[in-house]
């Protein structure tokens, strides 16, 4: 499987640095708390509103704020219809500046591929009895926080952009 990214060596080590601590905040408050809030959705588009014209053309980044409106729309669309958390929809939101159109498929595989980890990695083992006893059953209960799915999606796709080494 070839994940070829659009996005430069130069651009993702302009964002990345912004990017991963507030991915990693984004799973922790996901997962002790359930909940991405707005303060760290804020801070990820806050981010790519100053970064963003020191890593893209001015006309590239004024287009990247219609990946942000187009993806909370259907964000809330899912949110209302299918239950996925409002925080998570508007997490990808703010996600969606970072992302190349171009690229938008890649990232999709990636989500599905971090999707999958994270679900094997979070919610299966509530299943095994021993694991469940040990105080893991109060989360059995819980929604899947698909926000640790979301934020790293960001940080591999900003990854794969440095180690693609574009120009």
């Amino acid at each position: 499987m070839n994940l070829e990214v659009t996005l430069t060596a130069a651009q993702a080590w302009i964002f990345l640095p912004l990017a991963l601590p507030i991915a990693l905040w984004a799973c922790y408050t996901d997962i002790t708390e359930f909940k991405i809030k707005n303060v760290t959705v804020l801070a990820l588009l806050a981010g790519f509103i100053v970064l963003g014209p020191f890593a893209l053309e001015l006309s590239e980044y004024a287009w990247r704020f219609a990946h942000f409106g187009v993806v909370l729309a259907i964000g809330f669309v899912l949110s209302a219809i299918m239950g996925i958390g409002a925080g998570d929809a508007k997490f990808a939101a703010a996600m969606a500046p970072f992302i190349a159109l171009s690229d938008a498929g890649t990232v999709l595989v990636v989500w599905t591929m971090v999707t999958l980890a994270t679900v094997l990695l979070y919610a299966v083992p509530r299943f095994i009895p021993m694991v469940a006893n040990v105080g893991i059953r109060r989360a059995s209960k819980m929604p899947f926080p698909f926000g640790i799915a979301l934020a790293p999606t960001l940080v591999i796709y900003l990854v794969l952009g440095i180690t693609q080494g574009g120009a």
